[in-house]
């Protein structure tokens, strides 16, 4: 269960369809630093990432720090991503339609803080590192998928 003001800040959020400078750092000073964080407030975030078209340019970071501290050093044991984290972060990351390009940073991130980490995130990481770079084709024409 997502705590109160957290709930408020992501119907704020999805009620103006914008995350600002000033949410994400309200979102920093005022409710992250006393969240006792869970998979759920994860799993709000990264939704609510998708959620949202306009987002400050600190919100990648923000999200990123938050998501990798979490799974990595937060949740025991520290700096271990096993298989049930794993398995638990690829489906949170491709939730929806499928990955957007910062839950395949993020799990990217994951993996290199991690000191040990299972090889299906590790697979995840690397598949959404990849996929823009894999050609497509277009009326014969080579074209990188962006």
């Amino acid at each position: 269960m997502i705590s109160h003001e957290l709930r408020e800040f992501v119907d704020r959020v999805l009620d103006s369809r914008t995350v600002c400078d000033d949410d994400v750092r309200f979102l920093q000073r005022d409710i992250l630093p006393t969240l006792v964080a869970g998979r759920d407030d994860v799993d709000v975030l990264l939704a609510l990432d998708r959620a949202v078209a306009v987002k400050s340019p600190l919100w990648a970071d923000m999200l990123t720090a938050f998501v990798v501290d979490f799974a990595v050093w937060q949740n025991r044991p520290t700096g271990i991503v096993g298989r049930d984290k794993a398995h638990w972060l690829a489906t949170t990351l491709a939730a929806g339609e499928g990955a957007t390009p910062l839950a395949g940073h993020i799990a990217f991130e994951i993996v290199r803080e991690a000191e040990s980490c299972d090889e299906l995130l590790i697979a995840f990481a690397l598949r959404r590192r990849v996929e823009p770079l894999i050609p497509a084709c277009d009326s014969g024409r080579l074209l990188l998928a962006s």
